[in-house]
C-alpha cells in the first residue's frame, strides 16, 4: 500500500504540539482497507538501533490532521460526555 509508505516516519504530535514519537507501522482492516490505528515508537537512539520496544498504538479516530506531521486531537476534542444525573 502507497499510503502506509507516506505515513510511516511521519511524526506524531499532541494537541499541544508536543512530539510523541514516529510512525513505525499501521493497523489496516484489509476488509474494509480502512486503517485502524498507528504504532508509534517513542523514538531515540535505542529504537534506532533495535532496542526498543516502547510502542504507543494511537487509534485512528483520534488523528485530528495528517500533513507533514500526524496532529492528534486532544481529549475532550470532538467527544460528547452525557450526564446521567439529575441535579
Amino acid at each position: 500500500m502507497r499510503i502506509v509508505q507516506e505515513i510511516v516516519g511521519k511524526e506524531v504530535l499532541d494537541s499541544s504540539a508536543v512530539v510523541i514519537g514516529k510512525v513505525k507501522d499501521l493497523e489496516v482492516n484489509f476488509m474494509t482497507n480502512e486503517i485502524e490505528a498507528f504504532i508509534v515508537g517513542k523514538g531515540g537512539i535505542s529504537e534506532g538501533l533495535g532496542l526498543s520496544k516502547g510502542e504507543t498504538i494511537v487509534p485512528y479516530d483520534m488523528v485530528s490532521k495528517i500533513g507533514d506531521k500526524i496532529l492528534l486531537k486532544s481529549r475532550d476534542e470532538g467527544t460528547n460526555y452525557e450526564s446521567n444525573y439529575d441535579f
